[in-house]
């Protein structure tokens, strides 16, 4: 029997659907490039049979619920539209783009948390919208789902599921500094070679770079702690009309599917309920559009670069973008770039705008060298999935640590947004496609990723109806859960052993004393007699 067939026999009786068993699952999502990574879970559920139901808000700008769908939508109506989002989404790109870096430190933090403060009430309005919803909740009590999926990113998926009684799995990238993963998943860390996310710091650190790793986890735990989670907490406790937080909610996910891998990520230590499946999304390629199709071939020797900003960032100042456009013409290969603006004056003719492009295609395509991204883990993943190096330009959120964890690869060339020049994207590209060892890199890091006994999507899909057919993984779930902060890290053992030694010092002490004392007395006796 081949590998392949034992594969798909594994999967079919580990996974129980030899008797005919589908579940109902109900999913709490993010949105844009998150909806787009948990869509394909979603598309392989329905796929065997089960019934998914999203609670989409009506402000959710991934998808269109009113459209055919193998999925059941069931739309929040909030106080806030569509274009709110989308105007709120380009007011935080705009300043984060262009603003951010022209600020004093304070002045960044205080325009940063007041942006958070504007996505953490419209999150609330949302939760508001669900969990006073009596109709709604009774609604989806009696539909009696067996599991939920949730994404971190935007909380109220673990109130909802515990306030239904049913289990829940967590699917995301990461938290800012891995918070989330370690005070609420009891996921392990140690600041001397697992750098903190969003750090831009590799896992071989000198001393003053494990001292600003081990200050950052210090300051996002505060910050997390004493700013973000206090109001969050009390909210939870609220609704749940019992004391409890906010860490203790999200800490009794069953499964965390994380969406990296050992081909991105640096080794660390992982707990059995924390699973990858980096890469989950990706395919092989698929024939180009007739006149794309035309154009690539058209390169000849010198190959295409595929251009794409994500989904977010669509449009660019008209000075960057004339510069960006400039470099682009001098080079000899042919350019598709994903681009909604206003056309560069500087655009060559061996350059093409479209509003969209087919970039997991592009990316598979045979004369495909190089890929300029912005380092989103999507993008990141078709290039390691087709094994393309790539040019980084990150932005915000995970990019930088994205683009870093490439760069330590071998498999990137990372530039700043801010301060790139012409030459420096033109001397950026003719590294990664002349210099043979990035190309060389992206396809040992393709081989590891497809040298896999399960393909990711199966994993996660495994996952999701291994925590419904047992209805959880309490087994998964380590002790860590149980114990204080203090009794984590042994404190009150350390504690103990030096009240201990202290102890025994005290008492040899006054031994000693005792000791010192009375053979004193004796001396001075006898000289006295």
């Amino acid at each position: 029997m081949s590998g392949k067939c034992i594969t798909v026999l594994f999967l079919v009786l580990g996974s129980g659907l030899g008797s005919g068993s589908c579940g109902k699952v109900l999913v709490w999502p993010a949105d844009n490039s998150h909806w787009l990574n948990v869509k394909s879970i979603l598309e392989e559920l329905a796929d065997r049979g089960h019934e998914v139901t999203v609670l989409l808000s009506s402000s959710f700008l991934g998808t269109d619920p009113t459209r055919s769908s193998p999925f059941n939508f069931e739309v929040i109506p909030v106080p806030f539209t569509k274009e709110d989002m989308a105007s709120l989404m380009e007011d935080f790109l705009h300043m984060w783009l262009y603003e951010l870096p022209n600020f004093s430190y304070w002045e960044t933090t205080s325009r940063m948390c007041n942006l958070i403060s504007r996505f953490v009430s419209i999150n609330k309005a949302t939760c508001d919208s669900v969990v006073w919803n009596e109709e709604l909740m009774k609604m989806l009590r009696e539909a009696a789902f067996d599991i939920l999926l949730a994404d971190p990113l935007v909380l109220g998926g673990e109130l909802v599921a515990e306030k239904l009684g049913v289990p829940f799995v967590y699917t995301f990238r990461f938290s800012m500094g891995n918070t989330v993963e370690r005070q609420c998943g009891g996921l392990p860390a140690p600041p001397s070679y697992v750098p903190a996310s969003m750090g831009g710091l590799m896992d071989r650190m000198s001393f003053m770079e494990r001292m600003k790793n081990m200050l950052f986890y210090a300051l996002q735990d505060v910050l997390f702690h004493q700013v973000f989670w206090r109001e969050w907490s009390q909210y939870y406790s609220d609704v749940l009309g019992r004391p409890t937080t906010l860490c203790e909610t999200m800490g009794k996910a069953e499964m965390w599917l994380i969406r990296t891998y050992w081909d991105f990520e640096f080794p660390r230590p992982f707990l059995p309920n924390f699973e990858f499946v980096g890469g989950l999304h990706c395919k092989p390629a698929k024939p180009l559009p007739e006149e794309m199709e035309e154009f690539v071939q058209s390169s000849r020797e010198h190959g295409i670069v595929v251009f794409s900003l994500g989904s977010m960032v669509y449009n660019l100042t008209e000075e960057k973008s004339n510069m960006v456009a400039l470099a682009l013409s001098q080079i000899p290969q042919k350019v598709l770039w994903r681009y909604k603006g206003k056309k560069p004056e500087t655009l060559g003719p061996n350059t093409r705008i479209y509003d969209w492009i087919p970039q997991n295609d592009l990316l598979g395509h045979p004369k495909t060298k190089a890929f300029i991204t912005h380092g989103g883990t999507n993008g990141i993943y078709e290039a390691i999935y087709h094994g393309i190096p790539m040019v980084g330009i990150p932005m915000f959120a995970d990019q930088p640590d994205n683009i870093a964890h490439m760069k330590a690869k071998g498999m990137a060339v990372e530039l700043d947004f801010n301060t790139m020049q012409t030459q420096d994207l033109i001397d950026a590209l003719n590294m990664v496609i002349n210099n043979s060892s990035y190309k060389e890199n992206a396809v040992r890091l393709s081989e590891i990723h497809h040298d896999q006994p399960i393909k990711p999507l199966d994993r996660a899909v495994f996952w999701i109806e291994f925590v419904m057919r047992h209805k959880g993984a309490k087994h998964l779930r380590p002790a860590a859960h149980e114990l204080t902060w203090y009794q984590y890290h042994c404190l009150d053992v350390l504690a103990f052993l030096l009240v201990c030694a202290a102890a025994a010092v005290f008492i040899a002490v006054r031994c000693c004393l005792f000791c010192c004392k009375k053979c004193g007395r004796i001396v001075k006796k006898k000289k006295t007699e």
